[in-house]
């Protein structure tokens, strides 16, 4: 099994970036190779061809691979319901519930269907690229860990270690994440690798070569810290590093909802020059927009009651009132229609609400979730998504259709996730809803570029050529033990 383990100091260190910028390199050379994450816990996923849900961060490791997503690579998705109960998806299907009260024997259920698929991929790719997931060194976990040294251990992979130098206090977390582990699991940690450097290189050579000394394993590089980097989104509400609007760009607010999923709907929004997108929680933030979004949600009810708690419905309503535009994709759309029902207490308890009552719509909640990936034209435009829902909707004759869901004149509601993606169809929306002419971006472009990005990054700043040899030849057998090793 030729692998490598991508881990991390902490959450957001840059794993993902590391991860998927060596899937782009290595594609780029010839390897054939894949991405995994055992265990993703986001409420932000994809569908892949064959009708299965996987982590949005996999999927775009997959394009960066130039492979196929499919569920394997990553066969444990966790969509957060509240602070303590998380769904399950396994292997791209609805599993059922872990909560904080079962964490260690519910994650015991998971880890051999996890493993298995790290196993099946990697006897198809040369080479598999396993994201971790926050820190190896989660001491409290470590018993029921299969996501990162638990991980490594199975399959016996060298294992390298990301840290945000930008946040500060990186030589310390680096030393510490392999301080507190196992001698087992310390002789799989191989070395380190610098994200978001800013300055001269020779300022930190010396703490670079401290490090390597104190903890007798190399750093196989530095990645600069570079404004014009993005990924689709994983867990954070990021446009930065996007294409600045113009002067006098239209406004775009979206709404923040608590329980937001998906909301990578909006980045191609973000590209466009002449809109300003930004996210709002309160209702003054949307007087003066000149399009708002409801975004998708994992809790429609929970969120819709939310909404109405801090004024927001009221501020949704005056918008469509004043003739402006409204979109709202999958839980968002049903907030705008006439009633929600959930019979079967699919997003907790039985109940059926009522909605703002700005479409002639439906929505009624059932056992099975809905995952497709749907295509189609709208006013002369291709159009194509994707659906991950519970909610089955009944369009009432005011309703004229919109990519699976309903149209009232300026406002807008859609079952399909990532439409805006497709230019014809983003370019046809935003003339029909705000007079803007087509700005020429491409949004599948850019994204293939800032992969080219990560690649390029990755070969310069990186020794690719020494990771290949870890993962062809296994961590080091002469690496030291750090003590105090773990408690």
């Amino acid at each position: 099994m030729a692998g490598l383990l991508v881990a991390g100091t902490t959450s957001d260190a840059g794993k993902s970036v590391v991860a998927t910028g060596l899937c782009r390199a290595l594609a780029r050379r010839g390897v054939k190779v894949a991405p995994f994450k055992a265990q993703n816990m986001s409420n932000n996923s994809m569908v892949c061809g064959e009708g299965v849900e996987i982590g949005r961060a996999q999927w775009v490791q997959a394009q960066a691979a130039r492979a196929t997503p499919e569920a394997a690579m990553n066969p444990v998705l966790l969509k957060p319901g509240s602070d303590r109960r998380s769904h399950v998806v396994l292997m791209g299907r609805p599993w059922g519930e872990v909560s904080s009260s079962d964490w260690l024997q519910g994650r015991r259920a998971l880890a051999a269907a996890a493993h298995a698929a790290y196993d099946d991929l990697a006897s198809r790719y040369d080479v598999v690229i396993a994201e971790g997931a926050g820190s190896p060194t989660e001491i409290n976990l470590r018993a029921g860990d299969y996501v990162n040294l638990g991980l490594a251990r199975h399959a016996g992979l060298p294992t390298v270690v990301v840290g945000d130098i930008d946040r500060g206090g990186v030589f310390a977390a680096f030393f510490g994440t392999v301080a507190l582990l196992s001698p087992e699991d310390q002789a799989l940690v191989a070395g380190f690798v610098v994200n978001k450097f800013r300055g001269d290189l020779d300022l930190l050579a010396p703490g670079l070569r401290d490090l390597e000394r104190v903890t007798g394993r190399r750093v196989y590089g530095t990645l600069p810290w570079r404004s014009d980097l993005w990924l689709d989104s994983e867990d954070a509400l990021d446009l930065q590093g996007r294409r600045s609007p113009r002067p006098g760009a239209r406004r775009v607010a979206v709404v923040r909802l608590p329980r937001i999923s998906n909301f990578t709907d909006v980045d191609a929004l973000g590209l466009e020059p002449d809109l300003d997108v930004a996210f709002a929680s309160h209702p003054h933030a949307l007087a003066d927009a000149d399009l708002v979004v409801l975004p998708g949600t994992r809790s429609t009810i929970a969120d819709l009651a939310w909404l109405r708690s801090r004024g927001l419905d009221r501020a949704v309503v005056a918008h469509a009132a004043a003739g402006k535009p409204l979109l709202g994709i999958c839980g968002g759309f049903q907030m705008l229609g006439r009633t929600i029902s959930d019979p079967e207490g699919i997003e907790g308890s039985a109940t059926e609400v009522e909605g703002l009552g700005l479409l002639d719509v439906e929505t009624n909640f059932v056992a099975a979730k809905a995952l497709r990936l749907p295509e189609g034209q709208w006013l002369g435009a291709q159009a194509a998504g994707y659906e991950i829902h519970h909610g089955r909707i009944t369009r009432g004759p005011a309703a004229e259709e919109f990519l699976g869901g309903a149209r009232a004149g300026q406002v807008f509601g859609t079952m399909w996730h990532g439409a805006l993606e497709g230019d014809a169809l983003r370019a046809r929306f935003l003339g029909e809803a705000l007079g803007l002419d087509p700005s020429g971006v491409s949004f599948p472009a850019a994204r293939d570029a800032r992969l080219d990005l990560l690649g390029d990054l990755v070969e310069e700043h990186l020794d690719v050529d020494a990771l290949l040899d870890l993962v062809h030849g296994g961590p080091p057998a002469d690496l030291p033990f750090l003590p105090p090793g773990a408690p």
